[in-house]
């Protein structure tokens, strides 16, 4: 998809002309664009994150020339897929997370078998004394 069907689907869902669609994309392309520029990180819940990160200096290989060059550190934007949207697109592999996550907690204790515990401690440590 790329801009002119973005604003074609935003002036259908919402009923607005392609002007006024284009200026709403506008405004959240800029706002976006903007915040990240200043090292704000702008976070849609379950859509994504947009944030600003620093690449250290690194040297590089230049194919042409067969040379070693100094690529200079930069700051670059980096989106941050939310869980949603990675959901959305692969959700066998969302499934997979899940279930690994479930797996990996431990089965918790009930509190009636916490209580029954301490007082038995106590009574273990009071006999070793």
């Amino acid at each position: 998809m790329n801009r002119i069907e973005l604003v074609e689907k935003i002036a259908t869902a919402h009923n607005l002309s392609k002007a006024e669609a284009a200026r709403v994309l506008e405004t959240i392309t800029t706002s976006i664009v903007a915040a990240v520029k200043k090292d704000d990180p702008v976070q849609i819940v379950g859509f994504g994150t947009f944030k600003q990160v620093a690449r250290a200096a690194r040297s590089g290989f230049n194919p042409s020339a067969g040379t070693k060059i100094k690529i200079a550190a930069q700051k670059v934007p980096k989106f941050v897929p939310g869980a949603a949207f990675k959901a959305a697109v692969d959700p066998k592999a969302a499934k997979r997370k899940a279930d690994k996550a479930v797996a990996a907690k431990p089965a918790a204790k009930p509190a009636a078998a916490k209580k029954a515990a301490a007082p038995a401690k106590k009574a273990v440590a009071a006999k070793k004394k």
